[in-house]
């Protein structure tokens, strides 16, 4: 599944996160584990973690979110914001690891 909004924030740090959070509370995807990180989302908007954010990502591409692939994500993540020449190839692992 794509998330267009959730995603390009997480890779690129845009469109701000309060606009990317009210989304996702308006349209809420569905995925089993999810509805605790709409709970948290709610109550903390936009000081809602990015590591949160991350989390949910994987639970809606049916993943699990245990310590190790969040961590690894985040690292993904992390790679993709710090643009570069190591983009392109954050890019292609994030996609990946969402598969």
């Amino acid at each position: 599944m794509d998330f267009p909004l959730l995603d390009r924030y997480l890779l690129e740090g845009t469109p701000p996160k309060e606009d990317v959070i009210a989304a996702l509370l308006r349209e809420r995807p569905e995925a089993p584990g999810a509805a605790p990180f709409y709970e948290g989302m709610k109550m903390l908007g936009s000081r809602t973690p990015d590591l949160s954010l991350m989390a949910l990502r994987l639970v809606l591409a049916g993943k699990k979110a245990d310590d190790a692939s969040v961590k690894g994500f985040r690292s993904i993540v992390e790679r993709a914001r710090k643009g570069g020449g190591d983009a392109d190839g954050a890019a292609a692992s994030y996609k990946e690891a969402l598969e």
